[in-house]
């Protein structure tokens, strides 16, 4: 369904209708698109306090990676398109203050729809200073996604090794990225970080299988995929058969009917996929039966853990077990910001998407010491679906607004992350839980 308070605030009477009476100013947002792929413009590189990153003249350093990003880096511009806060050398109060002195003249100067990245460093434990002005780095990002406004976006990316996170800074600064904003990124941790022949196709000679792909975010994530060059196996329940045949055909992919509860859907999985087994492995797959907990009989308990939680955990067991993931691979399961903040009616559906957000972060750190394969899981928040357009009108607008974008999210924009944490340069993103959701209030 249309957003139609979305495209009447981006008139002329209703910018000045949304001035008056303080109603939210969204922005249409840009997203990726065959014909623009990219931002054009200046990226304003910025430092606060001294760097811990590689020095600027390497192959590796980061003005080298940014420099790689397609945007014109610059030490100053009037309107930037991206700003990136170099913050990793901020260790006390003093040079805290760096970052209110770096930014506070440039942020209203960043164009509609462009993208402020703060790089932090890892906390350090052992160093309690360092700790808390790091740790404020998160309370500043934020809360500066909060007030940009104009379509901009805010994000925390911890690091301490530039060229482990080009996809990351490649993602963030692109349309890739629209709807994913005050968000804090751990880079570290996890598998080989393989950078592709071709950014543009990195998935080429790669094979993904993606659960739930007959429609929606499932679907989208499958075509997003593809996109980037991927062979994928579309899985859905056999009840969906036609429309999961006409995704796989359009995609040039494979159709697996089955349903992902079954006992024996780990091994027909193993059966279906190619000799050399799967490079990416997306739990997408999910269900929801609403009620409040007095009301909520067993069945409906039981069918949403088994379905969004239970079948993860023995799906991804099956392919690890066997080594049908194989080293380099990637597995993003979909967790929501339901399970991370909670919400009333649905404490079946919080609770098995919490369950994956635990696996992740346990099963992590094991996945990449052990198989190669990193874990991750996107949370979306409020996406505009068939689900969500039958939702009454006032819940739907609340869902809507209630986020620093002031507007819905897409398909795809689950899916661009997605492809994202899939990236074979991604290696170093592990054992993260990103949400998806434009800084949703719920939880923030």
């Amino acid at each position: 369904m249309a957003d139609r308070y979305l495209s009447f605030a981006g008139t002329a009477p209703g910018r000045f209708l949304t001035r008056r009476t303080g109603l939210p100013q969204p922005t249409a947002l840009r997203r990726w698109s065959a014909e623009h792929p990219s931002f054009e413009g200046e990226l304003l590189h910025l430092t606060a306090g001294k760097s811990s990153l590689d020095g600027p003249d390497g192959p590796d350093g980061l003005a080298a990676v940014l420099g790689r990003t397609g945007l014109t880096v610059r030490a100053e511009s009037e309107q930037p398109v991206a700003v990136v806060l170099d913050a990793t050398g901020v260790t006390d109060v003093g040079t805290l203050a760096e970052v209110h002195a770096a930014l506070h003249p440039v942020v209203r100067s960043v164009a509609g729809s462009g993208r402020v990245i703060v790089l932090g460093a890892p906390i350090d434990a052992a160093d309690h200073h360092q700790a808390a002005v790091q740790q404020a780095l998160e309370g500043f990002v934020r809360s500066l996604g909060k007030e940009i406004g104009r379509g901009r976006t805010v994000t925390l990316l911890r690091l301490t090794d530039a060229i482990a996170a080009e996809s990351t800074l490649r993602f963030l600064l692109s349309p890739k990225s629209a709807y994913v904003s005050g968000q804090v990124i751990g880079i570290g941790g996890g598998a080989e970080v393989s950078a592709p022949e071709d950014w543009a196709l990195p998935l080429a000679g790669r094979t993904a299988l993606v659960t739930g792909a007959a429609r929606g975010i499932g679907e989208a994530v499958a075509a997003t995929l593809a996109r980037d060059g991927a062979r994928v196996v579309c899985l859905d329940v056999p009840g969906a058969a036609p429309e999961l045949d006409a995704v796989a055909g359009r995609l040039g992919g494979t159709a697996l009917a089955l349903d992902i509860t079954s006992p024996d859907a780990g091994a027909r999985i193993l059966a279906a996929l190619p000799s050399e087994g799967l490079d990416v492995l997306v739990h997408n797959a999910g269900i929801t039966r609403d009620r409040r907990l007095v009301n909520m009989a067993a069945e409906r308990w039981s069918s949403v853990l088994d379905v969004n939680l239970a079948s993860v955990l023995r799906g991804t067991d099956a392919l690890l077990s066997a080594g049908g993931l194989r080293s380099g691979g990637r597995i993003v399961a979909t967790a929501s910001i339901a399970g991370l903040a909670g919400n009333a009616g649905q404490t079946n559906y919080a609770a098995s998407k919490a369950g994956v957000a635990g696996l992740v972060r346990a099963l992590a750190p094991r996945a990449a010491a052990e198989h190669g394969v990193t874990v991750n899981a996107v949370a979306p928040g409020f996406i505009e679906t068939k689900m969500t357009a039958a939702v009454p009108l006032f819940i739907r607008e609340a869902g809507r607004r209630m986020n620093s974008l002031g507007q819905g999210g897409l398909p795809v924009d689950v899916a661009e992350t997605t492809a994202w944490l899939a990236h074979p340069a991604s290696g170093a993103v592990n054992g993260q839980v990103v949400r998806v959701c434009g800084q949703s209030l719920l939880g923030a």
